[in-house]
């Protein structure tokens, strides 16, 4: 099995964030500063709340790295709450001696009420605070190291708005991954970005949330990644629960997704192209509807995700819910929240599937260094082709 792996631990108004990777080989470069540009694309996108505005998170390399390079030695980040100082004694690691006031009042849509009830909490805020979506900071972090590992053989991972509330952008054969960047909702369909733009602002006055569908497309990934042999070993498998586990996540599909579901067969499945028309790149398909993964492996095309993400279930008009204590109805509880999350979702999906390739790629090409893995690498590079061509 693969190698990359890692832990977080932390509370969203606790002092921090920490994270511990394993299996990074040695040898990889590896600054904070290839960690800060997706830390910075996490915390923007229209429609996040005032938390944002507090944080300017930054992940601090405490173990692991020595003169700029990897050490083969587990990674140690670590991220700073700056809203710690407005928490200090509700989220205090000693006992105080003031009564904290309790949360009971249980939020339809999140974590409260099974995590209340599996831990024997009487109070939420023991949930809620691991249970926040705060915690992504921490996988943007990893996420961030996977893909700097990744881009050493060329791997490029990028992610896109599909839709916001409603609102479906039509997204155009060539993207342009800068304009996505600089679009207040990351969406390629710039007509659609400003209607998603106002599907936010009309749900916001309401005290409501709005989900929508993100796109996560990487290039560079060989043919033979995951597995065929067993259900845990299947990339798109693997892909799945690690988009799942995002907080407000709630469906995947690759390629075509839910779509293909209609469609018949000749017009779903990816035609294999013979030798004259591969153009220097082995194995070509004429088209990409599953999404560069067939049988559980990688296929060399592009790997194409897309995911729902649901309206976030903190809203500042709350549902009527009941009180943990009682059972009595009451208004759901109310902290500060985003009213949209969807091109920040998009940021966390990315550093999720780089993970999962991380891990397949060191199944595959595994080694200690990374001159070890470059050459398992480019041994396997060499016997992709017709196998005739082998001898």
């Amino acid at each position: 099995m693969g190698q990359f792996r890692f832990l977080t631990a932390g509370e969203s108004h606790g002092k921090g964030l920490t994270m511990v990777i394993e299996g990074v080989p040695a040898g990889l470069p590896l600054a904070e500063a290839d960690i800060e540009p997706d830390l910075i694309r996490r915390q923007g996108g229209y429609g996040r709340g005032g938390r944002m505005k507090i944080e300017k998170d930054h992940a601090e390399i405490m173990a692991g790295v020595r003169h700029g390079l990897t050490l083969g030695t587990p990674v140690a980040l670590w991220i700073q709450n700056r809203d710690w100082v407005n928490w200090t004694e509700k989220m205090a690691i000693e006992p105080v001696e003031s009564e904290i006031e309790r949360v009971t009042r249980l939020r339809p849509g999140h974590a409260d009420l099974p995590g209340a009830v599996k831990y024997g909490f009487d109070d939420v805020r023991n949930v809620l605070e691991r249970a926040s979506a705060r915690e992504t900071a921490a996988r943007v972090a990893v996420g961030a190291v996977a893909r700097r590992f990744l881009a050493e053989f060329g791997v490029t991972l990028r992610s896109h708005t599909l839709s916001i509330a409603g609102v479906r952008a039509s997204v155009p054969a060539d993207i342009d991954w800068d304009a996505v960047e600089a679009d207040p909702v990351r969406c390629a369909d710039s007509a659609a970005g400003v209607a998603m733009v106002e599907a936010i602002n009309a749900a916001k006055p309401d005290g409501d949330t709005v989900g929508g569908e993100v796109e996560v497309r990487v290039s560079g990934v060989p043919i033979g990644l995951g597995s065929h042999v067993h259900w845990d070993r299947k990339l798109d498998g693997l892909i799945a629960q690690a988009i799942c586990s995002i907080n407000a996540f709630k469906a995947v599909g690759f390629g075509l997704g839910f779509e293909g579901a209609g469609m018949r067969g000749s017009k779903v499945h990816d035609v294999i192209l013979p030798l004259a028309e591969w153009k220097g790149l082995p194995w070509r398909h004429a088209t990409n509807n599953h999404g560069g993964i067939e049988g559980g492996m990688s296929t060399g095309e592009e790997i194409v995700v897309r995911a729902a993400v649901k309206p976030i279930p903190t809203l500042a008009h709350p549902l009527p819910s009941v009180d943990l204590d009682t059972g009595e109805e009451v208004l759901a509880h109310y902290e500060r929240s985003d009213v949209c999350v969807v091109p920040a979702a998009g940021v966390v999906a990315e550093a999720m599937v780089a993970i999962v390739l991380a891990n397949a790629w060191l199944e595959k090409f595994g080694g200690d260094t990374l001159a070890e893995v470059r050459t398992n690498y480019d041994a396997y590079m060499a016997t992709v082709g017709p196998r005739a061509r082998h001898g």
